[in-house]
């Protein structure tokens, strides 16, 4: 079991969670996760570069000159990749570098990925994000009282467009509702911090999926 501290928003401990290995697997996947980040990074390739090839390019086919008997070079037309404007040798093309997961597993490398950061203790519990408007200051203010000074995911149960503009001009910090859990966002930030209703909910559909 893993206690597990929950804060307010000036970073005293009111409570605290008993958190069982066994929600998120017993233990941390690593072939899997590995496979699930290397997913991720693929799906964010755009893959619209693109050059000409020599059957692209403007210009004849017909040989430039006689293979023999000129003293020259030999040559083939003005579209060889070897001649200024003609086309590129390996021309590369459109290409889609995007990789899928069957569900069962993106979840479990999911679970995987926030039970490596509990063991790390790089999970932050705090019973409440409120805000009545946006404010870069106070939410600051808020990640120095909890000694959140790294890169942060901050996870949420539901929109909420209040902390999301408080959030949109720090660095390195991004909010995401718990359904938009994913192995690749979690790995990217150092610290995962949630409110503690939305951790729960974490807790209660993986509970609810087991059973």
């Amino acid at each position: 079991m893993i206690d597990l501290a929950v804060y307010n928003t000036d970073g005293q401990e009111v409570e605290s969670l008993k958190v069982d290995e066994a929600v998120f697997g017993g233990s941390v996947r690593y072939t899997l996760l590995k496979q699930a980040i290397v997913m991720y990074h693929a799906n964010k390739r755009v893959g619209t570069a693109a050059t000409k090839s020599r059957g692209m390019v403007a210009g004849s086919s017909r040989k430039l000159f006689r293979q023999k008997g000129t003293g020259n070079a030999r040559v083939g037309n003005i579209r060889t990749g070897k001649r200024v404007g003609g086309g590129v040798t390996f021309a590369k093309s459109l290409r889609d570098f995007g990789k899928r997961m069957p569900k069962k597993q993106r979840r479990l490398a999911r679970d995987s990925a926030i039970l490596a950061k509990l063991l790390s203790d790089n999970v932050v519990v705090v019973d409440g994000l409120n805000f009545e408007k946006p404010k870069t200051k106070d939410f600051i203010g808020i990640l120095n009282n909890l000694k959140i000074e790294r890169s942060c995911l901050v996870t949420i149960s539901s929109e909420n467009v209040n902390l999301c503009k408080s959030a949109n001009n720090i660095p390195k910090v991004t909010v995401m509702p718990v359904d938009e859990l994913n192995a690749g966002d979690i790995c990217n930030y150092r610290k995962m911090l949630f409110t503690k209703e939305a951790f729960l909910a974490v807790l209660s559909r993986d509970q609810a999926s087991e059973n």
